[in-house]
């Protein structure tokens, strides 16, 4: 039995049955990272010391005979803008290479308290400002379905080591897409809950109206479990909420609604044929499919790119060379600053921090910032409308499956497209989750153990009203179960 490749559920199950043991599990990790990772890339750091002394104890746990969560004795990978006290949190930034993380984030608390073994922390775009996973300042990431390709971003590295069995299940975080598109690269499961659902806490924060931490499995199933151990609100971030979710959906009854806007023109024909196909299985099963109209969601990406930036520059004034992180020596103040984040942020952040302090500036905050804002609300609207017709709705979640390593990063236009499907639900604060429903033909076949060579994956993205994750659960979950072929 390859431990590696099994999902939450089943390892749960193994462990307690005593098919084998924590320490064994997180063993097995371990020597599929050895044995895989020099090549993906998916890891920053390891903890390997840590991770066992967990597993141990949770091993005494269970040999004393105590009834432990879902969770408990599962490896997990951590995306590395998540604090784990006493380990590095650099952001996949030059800026923060020898931070020390003094406590743990929230969710990683909830995890710990949960049995869960923290394994590493994955690589990611640096400040989780990326499409590909290639702008971290340490290694790129390839995706392990084909290792000419990028595994997406910013959360790649977890997306990654999911994929490649170098961890049973991952944290990432989501700011415009970066839990649901490297998904959908990678051909795993992501989720990005509703706004204020999961603590921000201990995230080291982009865009702060826009982020959320989800997570990244290999099922459904997995998922939800980890979804269960992580939401909640928090008294240490005053944008969480207590949860208030809605009930499941019945397949029967289900209105699915399919924006016209999100199956037009830039969306590859392979990609809208398997997406087509997979809502029609709901079809056959009874749901009612709507065509709908989200006619703002046109605006959304440059709404983003201005929105995202403006608390972008804000956000980063505190990496200044003073408090912490990287601090080069100069003659005066003002040098210090300007030199220790010249020398410590990539070009990619300097580009957000200049497009974000330009829109708040004066003359332009108007005309820019505000007016953005305003756009944001009637994107929100568009979605409230719509959900007053359909229960859920489903579109492709990336318009191309994964794309070469190198083929968008010297043109920020087109890799900022690459999150055109799913930057409207971050706007809107809206759940949505990533699912594979099919592979495309191309791909160079060059992949891992743990990847396939037949083709790259491509994804459906459900999407809910806020609240509404157990309905996108069941919907997801009747798709896998019944459609798994479809995926393999």
């Amino acid at each position: 039995m390859s431990l590696n490749k099994l999902t939450i559920t089943k390892a749960a199950d193994g462990l307690r049955k005593k098919q084998f043991s924590s320490l064994e599990l997180t063993e097995a990790v371990f020597s599929q990272i050895k044995k895989t990772d020099e090549e993906i890339g998916a890891f920053l750091l390891l903890a390997e010391e840590e991770a066992q002394n967990q597993a141990k104890e949770i091993d005494k746990k269970l040999a004393r005979g105590e009834k432990l969560g879902g969770i408990a004795g599962i490896p997990a990978a951590i995306k590395d803008n998540i604090l784990v006290k006493g380990l590095k949190c650099t952001a996949g930034s030059k800026i923060l290479e020898n931070y020390l993380a003094p406590y743990d984030a929230t969710v990683v608390s909830k995890l710990k308290e949960a049995g869960a073994v923290i394994i590493g922390k994955t690589n990611m775009d640096e400040f989780a400002m990326g499409s590909s996973t290639e702008n971290s300042a340490f290694k790129k990431t390839k995706n392990p379905q084909d290792l000419s390709c990028v595994p997406g971003g910013s959360s790649g590295g977890s997306a990654a080591a999911v994929a490649a069995n170098e961890t049973i299940f991952a944290l990432g975080s989501d700011t415009g897409g970066s839990i649901r598109q490297p998904a959908a690269f990678c051909g795993v499961v992501g989720l990005k809950p509703t706004y204020g659902a999961v603590s921000r806490f201990g995230l080291m924060a982009m865009a702060s109206s826009l982020d959320q931490i989800g997570p990244l499995t290999k099922s459904v199933e997995d998922s939800q479990i980890v979804f269960d151990a992580i939401y909640g609100k928090d008294r240490l971030d005053s944008t969480s909420v207590a949860s208030k979710f809605q009930n499941p959906a019945d397949i029967g009854n289900l209105r699915i609604g399919l924006p016209k806007e999100y199956f037009a023109q830039g969306l590859e024909p392979e990609v809208e044929k398997s997406v087509r196909s997979a809502i029609e299985k709901f079809s056959d099963s009874g749901a009612k499919i709507k065509e709908i109209s989200l006619p703002f969601s046109e605006y959304a990406l440059a709404c983003y790119y201005i929105i995202m930036p403006s608390e972008v520059s804000a956000n980063l004034a505190r990496y200044d060379g003073i408090k912490y992180g990287l601090s080069k020596e100069r003659d005066n103040l003002l040098n210090v600053y300007l030199a220790s984040r010249q020398e410590g942020f990539g070009d990619e952040v300097r580009r957000r921090v200049m497009l974000g302090t330009y829109t708040l500036s004066a003359g332009y905050y108007d005309a820019y910032y505000l007016k953005a804002q305003k756009v944001r609300t009637l994107i929100k609207r568009d979605f409230e409308k719509a959900f007053r017709e359909v229960d859920l709705i489903m579109t492709p979640t990336s318009p191309t499956p994964a794309f070469k390593l190198g083929e968008k990063i010297e043109d920020p236009i087109k890799m900022y497209l690459s999150d055109i499907y799913t930057v409207p639900m971050n706007l809107a604060g809206l759940p949505a989750l990533s699912l594979p429903c099919g592979r495309a033909v191309r791909g160079s076949g060059s992949a891992e153990p743990g990847g396939s060579s037949g083709g790259l994956p491509i994804s459906l993205q459900i999407i809910g009203p806020q609240w509404s994750e157990p309905k996108i659960f069941s919907a997801a979950l009747y798709f896998e179960k019944k459609f798994n072929g479809l995926t393999s």
